[in-house]
């Protein structure tokens, strides 16, 4: 099936501490990496630093992808080794064990991906933990590769019925997490509403033993199962059923045994005492319990088995064939382990990854998986001792690809496999943790040095594919994380700067195609692609100002509109803000006066403080306007920003209603009003920007047949520098991160606690076309000049690098309310991270 495995890898980044720490060389001690869905990695070394012989092993590290040279190093306060780490599903929590029995629950502070604090913990004293699971929630959605094609995202993805571990009342999933400890002991802990954590412990069976090795997973039903081994391959992996509760509000653990089942290797009188120790010990998805990969190692190789759960019928003594049978009744089944299949003698596995895409693996899956050639998901990763990493089917066990490790790129078409190549003397660089991304189309890396590197893993898996199957295996990742809300950096990796227009396309097209609702669900969410997305190419750039603009347009519309009450409290289904939409789209007149008459101006009465608050937002969308129609006569070209509103019907539409809403204000509180400098004294600015406004809305409001501005609006747009001062727009925040840096496929070496920037290159460079680099800085979200050089603490999205200020400066209620809405994520959904005053 997989005929060969070549260019299907490759290094986008390194990153290294600036003064290389030694290594403990300790092989006991074990690396944890572990990526969450929003792009946050956290991993560990075992090592020391050169200069106050400070152990840097009980820290904890974590990075965002996009900046992975801002690392934000905890001081953990465990007294132990760390051995497990573990984020929740929402990607914004982490659960950290150790080998004395601690378990830490880490949240952000404020709200900033680069400040931690614990905020919850619990312990087994002296009971190393082995194992470490959040409890499920009960969230599961399928993938359906065979209806990739389809035009329905319901149909792509759907939710499939699963039971949260444990719930509360009225059937909401409760939060907590369950460890596993070496002595063969399971202990949980549940996070009460008020805050407190409720905890139990309990034996895994009567007769406790040794848990070298275990895994955690989840049925559909609510049970949780633990896998659980010795370490030695001679010795069975048992398997147990964890159901947890809550009586009496005290928590209960019940389990019970289920089968278990001995390696095949220690079965086979070849390799009888060939590997000795088992290594590596996983379900291939926390969603199934019915599938286990196992690896059993010695000091010179490894040997990795698949293994599945299988209803058989139980055989029947021949004394009871002849006997008659009852009416209805059936052969006795029983649960057994059965063998998938198993590789050849492999060098020495360093580390393991499972692909975290929900997709089925069936005979059928293969075969659509075969058809498609829709490959993310299907291969697991394996790293060796030699520095090379394989992926390999996670079903068959057939190698797809192979890494021959970061010293140099991927490999290369006739290169010999990694396991006859000649080593190198001195200690050999290899992984010791890694971790697939959501995705699957990305790979990290903790190495035996310390250093963390970021794999590229081409969706094709090495397998030749035309252009338009690879944009379409992007799409459907891409409709994935909008659906899923999961971040999309890993694929923006695989999205050249020539995919970009037909991505932007396609994407558009397949969204239009969904029913109303999912549109509203999705209609922030579909902007910040784009707008990530455009980001990639220097032709789409002045587009990405669009999208941004476009996110600060929606959210300031809907901001203005919920201020708005009834007048009366018996009104219709529609509210104030429906109706102006409603009586704005039919009236068509360009006397703005004439519009506000058909309203009831009672439903926009508002005390002053807030209308006066809000004037800095105001005064964004007047500058808008002006700048949109001041630069349409220049605008034939997509590389300049504001092209994207020209025939965006819908965003005019709502710029001419905000304008209305604007004017009903300006006459119960003219402060609130925007300020324009104009060059005649008796210039109504408003009054002539709406007229203007309307006649390019009229000419894009039918988006199936929009018609070009005429001559007329045109030479007007031409006078209107003459009559008002046209603001220069901060369109584009600075996007200091790598993933528009690593599309030349050559990898970054990058050092941890350095900004990365191009040789030579300014940093501003990319956006000196829109703002000089010496203006003036704005706080984005607030639409306020912070200056040339900023005092203020900030934050900065990870995503599309916006800024604002990290304390707020405002006292009313209508300016927290809009800044409420900022506090967890950006306007884009990305996550926040702190930025020093003087990198503003």
């Amino acid at each position: 099936m997989f005929s060969s495995v070549h260019c299907m890898m490759e290094i986008a980044y390194v990153c290294e501490w600036e003064k290389r720490p030694k290594s403990n060389h300790c092989p006991s001690i074990p690396l944890v990496c572990a990526w969450s869905c929003r792009n946050l990695i956290a991993f560990t070394t075992d090592l020391k630093n050169e200069e106050d012989d400070k152990d840097l092993s009980h820290m904890i590290h974590i990075i965002d992808t996009d900046h992975p040279w801002d690392v934000n190093s905890i001081n953990s306060g465990h007294s132990e080794v760390i051995s497990c780490l573990e984020w929740d599903q929402s990607g914004s929590r982490l659960l950290s064990a150790d080998g004395d029995g601690q378990i830490k629950c880490w949240g952000m502070t404020e709200h900033l991906v680069n400040s931690w604090e614990c905020t919850q913990s619990s312990s087994v004293d002296g009971d190393p933990i082995v194992a470490l699971s959040w409890l499920h929630n009960g969230v599961k959605l399928a993938l359906h590769v065979e209806k990739s094609g389809s035009t329905n995202f319901g149909e792509k993805f759907s939710r499939v019925k699963f039971s949260p571990s444990l719930t509360l009342f009225g059937g909401k999933p409760m939060e907590g997490w369950l460890a596993v400890t070496v002595s063969g002991l399971v202990t949980v802990s549940l996070l009460k509403p008020n805050g407190t954590l409720l905890t139990a412990s309990e034996s895994l069976c009567r007769l406790r033993g040794r848990v070298a090795l275990a895994d955690i997973a989840f049925t559909g039903g609510g049970n949780i199962v633990v896998a659980a081994t010795d370490g030695s391959s001679s010795s069975p992996v048992q398997f147990y059923k964890v159901c947890v509760s809550v009586v009496n509000e005290k928590c209960r653990i019940d389990t019970e045994l289920l089968p278990s089942l001995f390696m095949r290797c220690t079965t086979d009188p070849v390799r009888r005492d060939k590997y000795p120790a088992v290594t590596h010990l996983k379900f291939l998805t926390r969603e199934n319990s019915e599938q286990v990969l196992l690896c059993a190692s010695s000091q010179m190789g490894s040997i990795v088995e698949c293994w599945s759960l299988r209803k058989e019928g139980l055989p029947v003594n021949n004394i009871f064939q002849h006997r008659s049978p009852v009416v209805g009744e059936k052969q006795p089944m029983i649960l057994k382990w059965r063998i998938l299949s198993a590789t050849n003698d492999l060098d020495r596995v360093s580390a393991v990854a499972l692909p975290k895409l929900p997709i089925s693996i069936s005979n059928t899956d293969l075969k659509v998986a075969s058809d498609t050639k829709f490959f993310p998901g299907l291969g697991l990763a394996l790293a060796f001792h030699d520095g090379s990493i394989q992926i390999l089917h996670r079903l068959s066990l057939h190698t797809m690809g192979v890494f021959y490790g970061s010293s140099g790129s991927s490999q290369r078409v006739g290169e010999e496999p990694a396991i006859k190549r000649q080593r190198a003397g001195g200690p050999t660089l290899h992984f010791k943790a890694l971790q697939f991304s959501w995705t699957s189309l990305a790979l990290v890396g903790v190495d035996n040095h310390g250093k963390l590197h970021m794999i590229r893993v081409s969706p094709s898996m090495g397998q030749m594919l035309d252009m338009n199957t690879l944009l379409r295996h992007l799409l459907f990742l891409l409709e994935y994380c909008m659906v899923t809300g999961y971040d999309w950096w890993d694929v923006l990796l695989h999205a050249q700067p020539s995919m970009v227009h037909n991505l932007l396309e396609k994407l558009h097209e397949e969204y239009m195609r969904q029913n109303q609702a999912l549109q509203q669900v999705l209609s922030t969410r579909i902007v910040a692609v784009k707008a990530s997305l455009c980001k990639l190419s220097t032709a789409t750039a002045a587009r990405a100002c669009d999208f941004h603009a476009k996110l600060l347009l929606i959210a300031i519309s809907s901001t203005l509109k919920s201020l708005l009450r009834p007048h009366v409290l018996n009104t219709p289904d529609k509210s104030p803000g429906d109706r102006l939409s409603e009586i704005c789209a039919k009236n068509t007149d360009t006397d703005i006066d004439k519009v506000m008459i058909n309203l009831k101006t009672e439903e926009f009465v508002l005390d002053g403080p807030p209308l006066q608050s809000l004037q800095q937002l105001i005064q964004w969308v007047g500058d808008f306007v002006l700048y949109l129609l001041a630069n349409l006569p220049n605008q034939g070209s997509i590389v300049r920003p504001g092209f994207g509103f020209l025939r965006d019907g819908a965003s005019l539409g709502m710029l001419r209603e905000m304008l209305v809403m604007i004017r009903i204000w300006g006459l119960l509180k003219p402060g609130c009003l925007p300020i324009y400098t104009a060059t005649s004294d008796n210039q109504d600015s408003m009054f002539l920007l709406f007229r203007l406004l309307t006649k390019l809305w009229l000419c894009s409001r039918d988006e199936s047949h929009p018609q070009d501005p005429d001559e007329m609006l045109i030479d007007e747009c031409c006078l209107l520098p003459s009559q008002l001062l046209v603001p220069s727009m901060d369109w584009l925040p600075i996007n200091d991160g790598v993933i528009t840096k690593i599309q030349s496929k050559h990898p970054l070496r990058l050092q941890f606690g350095k900004p990365y920037t191009l040789p030579g290159v300014n940093p501003n460079a990319q956006v000196e076309v829109f703002r000089s680099p010496a203006s003036q800085r704005m706080d984005h979200l607030r639409c306020l000049h912070l200056g040339i050089s900023p005092t203020e603490d900030s934050k900065a999205c990870t995503r599309c690098g916006c800024v604002t200020m990290l304390r707020s400066p405002n006292k009313t209620n209508a300016m927290r309310q809009w800044e409420q809405r900022w506090i967890k994520n950006c306007l884009c959904g990305g996550l926040w991270r702190r930025i020093p005053s003087t990198l503003t």
